[in-house]
């Protein structure tokens, strides 16, 4: 597989080893796609449409790790645009950890390292990176606002026993009240569909003022490219009309399938729920968890998040000087 990826990198424009960086470019997408399935931890953001949709917004660039055995890995360099750590810079290393030497350099030039998995993390805890970072100052701690949250398939499919007790009944009433509902994988010639109903929510978000800046370029871009971006998904109707859509894709070697985008007109009092229970049972077997991703410190999303009883977390770290 390693060798497979290095031959890529000379069919795609060249990525430069570091300290250079390039802009990510979808045509990357051959040689960092197969590399990033292969991640076990299922961090939501390290799939190439997790990087490659968001990478305006975070200004992505690229480099390769210039280790000898390590041409297969790579340096995402990005800066915060919004939120709490607006204009600060950061570097994420979702394949492993770099060299002491190019630790410390990107160290010198971004404020901090960012979405470090588990299994990097416990890298960090081993000589001689561990003795590095304690020489340069830096702390690695959790991330709370950043863990995906993980969920069994099977459970969101069924929502059987007392702890789904709320959900189930929001999906009774949305069946008895919209008995002509039907949901169609995604395709070319349901992409308007969806995007009518993406240009809707983000209307009524408008309408709400609780949007600084949101994700709907992002979305409509992976309605535009799903089929480019290897994404999934399914359109929902009421009464033959448009009303919700979900697109996601397989992550950590194909055992966890995350949920990108999930829209809905709210208008249909239950969509969320009845496309969340739908589409897991869609999905093939094989897939055994859904990540639905972070809540980004929002109380509000962290309380909805947690009523569907969350299995567990794809913890993430930060990583700082001090």
């Amino acid at each position: 597989m390693i060798m497979n990826t290095q031959a890529h990198f000379d069919q795609v424009p060249v990525i430069p080893y570091y300290p250079d960086f390039i802009p990510l470019d979808i045509n990357h997408k051959d040689v960092l796609h197969p590399r990033l399935s292969l991640t076990s931890d299922g961090v939501s953001e390290f799939t190439f449409s997790g990087l490659y949709l968001f990478r305006n917004r975070y200004n992505y660039r690229i480099s390769r790790n210039n280790e000898a055995d390590l041409d297969y890995s790579f340096v995402v360099s990005g800066k915060q645009l919004f939120g709490k750590e607006r204009k600060k810079t950061f570097f994420m290393t979702p394949c492993s950890v770099p060299n002491p030497d190019i630790l410390e350099s990107l160290f010198v030039t971004h404020d901090y390292w960012k979405n470090i998995s588990e299994t990097l993390y416990n890298q960090c805890q081993q000589s001689p990176i561990r003795e590095k970072l304690e020489e340069i100052g830096v702390v690695i701690e959790e991330d709370r606002d950043n863990f995906d949250y993980l969920y069994y398939r099977n459970e969101l499919a069924e929502l059987t026993g007392k702890k789904f007790h709320k959900k189930k009944n929001h999906v009774n009433n949305f069946l008895n009240t919209y008995p002509d509902h039907e949901q169609k994988p995604i395709s070319k010639e349901l992409i308007p569909a969806a995007i009518k109903v993406l240009d809707r929510w983000q209307e009524n978000l408008i309408l709400r003022s609780e949007d600084e800046d949101g994700d709907y370029e992002a979305a409509k871009e992976a309605l535009d490219k799903f089929d480019t971006l290897s994404l999934k998904g399914s359109v929902f109707f009421v009464n033959r009309k448009p009303a919700a859509y979900c697109l996601g894709e397989s992550l950590s070697g194909g055992r966890m399938f995350a949920i990108h985008f999930e829209k809905a007109i709210e208008d249909y009092r239950g969509i969320y729920q009845f496309m969340n229970k739908a589409f897991a049972a869609s999905l093939p077997r094989f897939f055994t968890l859904i990540n639905r991703e972070q809540d980004l410190g929002s109380e509000g999303l962290r309380q909805a998040k947690m009523t569907y009883r969350p299995c567990g977390f794809v913890k993430k770290y930060t990583g700082k000087k001090i």
